[in-house]
């Protein structure tokens, strides 16, 4: 991973991946301030981030089949138990 991605970014993601694991519900990660997890906007709408090495980002989706909702408020990251890792790439 430090070959593909240097030393500095693999550290980060393997902290990323560690919280995931650690955490119950996508909601837990929500309260992590430097992870800033939030929803996407526009064509990746549906997607969620959580920062790695500035501007790098994790971009992942909801693997619950189907992806709860919350009503007005969109997804609900409390019922969010599994995640699908799509890529990482700088979304600025």
């Amino acid at each position: 991973m430090e070959r593909t991605i240097g030393p500095e970014m693999a550290k980060k993601l393997r902290q990323r991946l560690a919280q995931f694991a650690a955490a119950d519900s996508l909601a837990d990660l929500s309260h992590l301030p430097q992870a800033r997890c939030h929803e996407l906007t526009g064509n990746l709408k549906g997607h969620f981030s959580v920062d790695l090495v500035h501007p790098q980002r994790l971009i992942f989706v909801p693997a619950n089949n189907p992806v709860p909702e919350g009503g007005h408020a969109g997804i609900d990251r409390k019922a969010i138990t599994s995640i699908e890792i799509v890529d990482i790439i700088d979304t600025h």
